[in-house]
C-alpha cells in the first residue's frame, strides 16, 4: 500500500460522510434533528478542512517525492471545491444550525419549510460532496497505479466525473426550488383568480 494512501483514506471519508450528511439535511421534518445534524456536518467540514489545509502546507514544505508530495498532488483537484466550502458552506450550515436551534426548545417542533428550503440549497451539500469525489481518484490511483490514468482512460474518467458532477448539481438545484415552492406564501384566492387577468 502507497504510504500516501493512509493519507488520502480518512480524509476521503471524512469528506464523503460529511457530503451524505449533508444531503440528508432537507429530509428532517423536526427542528431538533436538524439541529444535531448541521452540528455533525459542522463538526465534520471543519475537520475536513483542517486536514486538507495540513496536507497541502505538508506538500508545499517538503520537497521531491515524499508521501506528503504526493498526498498533496492527490488534493489539486479537490482544493477549488474545499475553498467553496470554506468560503459559503460553513457560514450557511451555521446560519441554519442557529435557525434550528432557535425553534428546537420543544421536541416535537417542525422544520418550517424556509428552513428546510435552506438545507437545501446547493451551496450546503454540492460543494462537501464534490469535494470528496474530487479525492476519490487519487485514492484509486494510489491503490491500483495505472488504472484511473493509463492510456484511454483519462478522457472517459474526467467525462464520467463532470457529467457526475453536473447531475448532482441539477438535483440538488430541483430540490431547492421545490421547497422554496413550498415556503412562498399562498396567494389569496381572489388573486389567483384575478391573476389572468391583469396583462
Amino acid at each position: 500500500m502507497e504510504i500516501h494512501l493512509t493519507v488520502l483514506l480518512p480524509l476521503t471519508a471524512v469528506w464523503l460522510v460529511a457530503g451524505w450528511l449533508a444531503d440528508g439535511l432537507p429530509r428532517l421534518d423536526h427542528a431538533r434533528a436538524l439541529r444535531r445534524r448541521t452540528g455533525w456536518v459542522l463538526a465534520l467540514t471543519s475537520t475536513g478542512l483542517g486536514l486538507t489545509a495540513a496536507v497541502l502546507v505538508a506538500g508545499l514544505s517538503s520537497a521531491g517525492a515524499a508521501p506528503a508530495d504526493r498526498a498533496a498532488a492527490g488534493l489539486t483537484l479537490a482544493a477549488v471545491p474545499a475553498l467553496v466550502v470554506a468560503a459559503c458552506t460553513v457560514r450557511r450550515v451555521r446560519r441554519l444550525r442557529a435557525g434550528a436551534v432557535a425553534l428546537s426548545s420543544a421536541p416535537d417542533t417542525p422544520s418550517p419549510h424556509g428552513l428546510r428550503a435552506s438545507a437545501a440549497h446547493p451551496l450546503i451539500g454540492l460543494p462537501v460532496q464534490v469535494t470528496g469525489l474530487a479525492i476519490l481518484p487519487a485514492v484509486v490511483t494510489a491503490s491500483a497505479p495505472g488504472l484511473l490514468f493509463g492510456p484511454g482512460v483519462t478522457g472517459p474518467a474526467i467525462t464520467v466525473g463532470v457529467l457526475g458532477v453536473a447531475a448532482i448539481g441539477v438535483r440538488h438545484a430541483l430540490r431547492h426550488n421545490r421547497f422554496v415552492e413550498r415556503a412562498a406564501p399562498a396567494r389569496p384566492a381572489s388573486a389567483r383568480a384575478a391573476g389572468p387577468l391583469h396583462v
